[in-house]
């Protein structure tokens, strides 16, 4: 997905104006309510003899390249649809400085007001778009233009304001280094090309020249992963020479602190008035954000129009990968089986019923829709998590050696009769690599989903807790957390859980992962080092996924302290951590007993022993 992004971004508009039943009006300049003008093309049906219903994507990616990555848009103007794209202020040929995830409601709401005024709109205005385009979405619809009628937010997590998890760049207040600096490298730079003030700006993207000059940084990713496991993490991006951008900022916030709050995010006062269709998967940076703002999106609803007419379905892909699904679908290297969904046909008939009147039977379907992996079927709920599912803990337990996959680390549903401890030895210059999760936009080699991590396993630090096959199948869906017992010898350090399944061949599939950094065990406003070797009661969240675990497969949790370069290291010093170039050897330590029990807390569906 993202080399996709980046080469999509090299690319010129298509001159669409001669394409078959499409007419394109190139980079219309729409006024803000400062002045500052928004580019935006206009796809309208060529032979339009009545006034059109609008369906609006606003980008950070280029509004030239937006066209191509889905064929929906293009056949949503062939459907009687005029279809604006605009570049968002700051970004490529819009006027304004681009600061990320601000001023976007204003923006938004007079982009609305100017493209349902005009003559050949019929007043009535719908939002599409995945990832960015999907978050716009949530902040425009808490805005409340009266003519934005509908919203089909995709993958759009991001957009939602969750204390510590602000745009998806913490897990547990620990940065989502790749991710974060591997968007910014690509698509954060504040720099772009301004036609000299004698031209017209608008002349100018409408003629021919314009469309030779590409105005997107151009980024040599191999070179700027050779910085990736560099030090310190504030200067990374300055090192590898990408484009001036807001990284710094990201890196060395609070993950908490007003930086991230005063972001022009959805957030649990918002209020909200349209029908949405949300669509994310499994395998994405923020599944259960998104379940959580389709909740919000119902619960915060102005009329029972709005309230009763949220849908949501969460598909096995990777970021925006929905439509990627075939008879064959597979995730990473996991193969899952026949996930076809006709989302593209859904979207339309969605857009149909709200701003065409018609009665299509589009809101008769479940509310909401998930693909059980593992089992390979799709499920459908009226509530989430479903009505039946109900918390299982699941006991860590050893006799004192649970160091890797051979290891005497077991999981099973009672706690443990003895107590014990398990310790390893966490070194920031040597941590756990990454291998597939729920990530987007790194530029690594090893994309998003679910890999085989029996070859992780081997490593002495990591702590491997592995139940017996299981006798019966069980559907795990629903947020996930492991509630464990620790100590360090450092002042502080970082705790990371995965949980796996694991095959009867051996193939050990990661089904969701979190971290918890422990200076942010009590929350965020007020970051507390810990004592060395006093046992401190922590929880991971690992979030949302839905899986099955077959007759005769494991559950498996992995406990470590790294995972990089997803997440940065923590060099154990209790220092920034983003500024410094060296860091300590760590002794962590999980202990599972009655009195300092360590568990797995799964949502199991079913009934109940």
């Amino acid at each position: 997905m993202f080399r996709a992004i980046l080469l999509a971004l090299t690319f010129t508009s298509c001159l669409l104006a001669s394409e078959k039943g499409i007419r394109l009006e190139r980079s219309v300049m729409i006024p803000m309510r400062d002045g500052v003008r928004l580019s935006t093309d206009l796809y309208f049906p060529e032979k339009a003899n009545e006034k059109l219903p609008v369906v609006l994507i606003r980008t950070v990616y280029g509004k030239a390249s937006v066209i191509d990555w889905n064929p929906l848009y293009r056949e949503l103007v062939r459907q009687g649809y005029a279809l604006a794209i605009q570049d968002i202020r700051g970004r490529f040929e819009s006027e304004g400085e681009y600061r990320i995830a601000t001023g976007r409601r204003e923006d938004g709401y007079d982009t609305v007001e100017w493209l349902t005024t005009r003559p050949w709109s019929n007043g009535k205005l719908g939002t599409v778009g995945c990832s960015y385009q999907g978050e716009a979405q949530l902040v425009l619809a808490a805005a409340k233009h009266p003519n934005h009628l509908t919203s089909i937010p995709l993958a759009p997590a991001s957009g939602y304001y969750k204390p510590g998890r602000a745009w998806q760049s913490f897990s547990g207040g620990v940065f989502e280094l790749a991710q974060t600096a591997g968007w910014f490298a690509s698509n954060g730079s504040k720099v772009f090309y301004q036609p000299p003030p004698q031209v017209d700006r608008q002349e100018w993207f409408q003629s021919p020249a314009a469309a030779l000059f590409d105005p997107a940084p151009k980024v040599d990713f191999d070179h700027y992963l050779t910085f990736l496991d560099t030090l310190p993490i504030d200067t990374l991006l300055e090192r590898a020479g990408t484009p001036p951008s807001d990284y710094k900022l990201w890196a060395t916030s609070n993950p908490d602190g007003p930086y991230f709050r005063d972001l022009d995010l959805v957030q649990a006062h918002d209020t909200f008035n349209i029908p949405a269709l949300f669509i994310d998967s499994w395998y994405d940076y923020g599944p259960e954000e998104t379940l959580e703002v389709f909740e919000l999106f119902s619960k915060n609803a102005l009329s029972e129009r709005a309230a009763q007419n949220q849908f949501i379905i969460m598909a096995p892909s990777t970021h925006c990968g929905f439509s990627d699904a075939s008879e064959n679908t597979v995730v990473g290297d996991r193969p899952l089986g026949d996930a076809r969904m006709p989302f593209q046909e859904l979207q339309i008939r969605w857009l149909d019923h709200w701003l065409k009147g018609e009665t299509n039977g589009v809101t008769n379907m479940p509310k909401v829709q998930y693909y059980l992996m593992g089992k390979n079927e799709w499920k459908s709920s009226d509530t989430w998590p479903p009505e039946n599912s109900h918390p299982e803990k699941w006991y860590l337990s050893s006799s004192g050696q649970a160091n890797s996959r051979l290891g005497d680390g077991t999981l099973a549903p009672k706690p443990p009769l003895a107590s014990g401890y398990d310790s390893f030895v966490y070194d920031p210059m040597n941590p756990v690599p990454s291998l597939g999760g729920h990530t987007c936009c790194t530029g690594s080699d090893t994309e998003a989903g679910g890999y085989d991590q029996s070859e992780i396993e081997l490593r002495n630090d990591v702590l491997v807790y592995t139940s017996e096959p299981l006798k019966e199948g069980l559907e795990v869906t629903g947020s996930i957390e492991v509630l464990l017992s620790v100590s360090s010898s450092a002042v502080d350090t970082d705790f990371t859980a995965k949980l796996v399944d694991v095959y009867p061949d051996g193939r050990a599939f990661n089904i969701q992962e979190g971290a918890l950094r422990m200076r942010y065990r009590d929350g965020f406003e007020n970051p507390t080092l810990i004592e060395p070797d006093q046992t401190y009661q922590i929880r991971i969240d690992l979030r949302a996924t839905s899986n099955y675990f077959a007759p005769g497969h494991r559950i498996r949790l992995e406990v470590t302290s790294s995972n990089f370069p997803r997440w940065e290291r923590n060099l154990n010093t209790g220092g920034n951590n983003y500024d410094e170039t060296a860091g300590t050897i760590a002794f962590n330590t999980v202990h599972h007993s009655k009195a300092q029990p360590s568990y797995l807390l799964l949502p199991v569906v079913g009934e109940t022993e």
